[in-house]
């Protein structure tokens, strides 16, 4: 049952982590505990940061397709 749970949020949980993770050669948990204890150090700045590296991480693609070859002017 706690793995079934545990496995749903790391899924849920926009890859960020585990982004980071692999930059850096480190765990994935220690990574996800250093946002939890930031997020209680700096009252929850650290959750807008961590929504907008979701955001990029999931739209990486779409940010550097503009700089690439466009075949017309009106693709986006």
């Amino acid at each position: 049952m706690i793995d079934r749970i545990k496995t749903f949020f790391e899924r849920q949980a926009f890859g960020v982590c585990e982004w980071w993770a692999q930059k850096l050669n480190i765990k994935t948990e220690q990574v996800r505990l250093s946002f939890i204890y930031l997020s209680f150090i700096t009252a929850g700045v650290n959750l807008v940061v961590y929504l907008i590296m979701a955001f990029v991480l999931q739209h990486k693609e779409r940010i550097k397709r503009p700089f690439g070859k466009r075949s017309t002017v009106w693709e986006m």
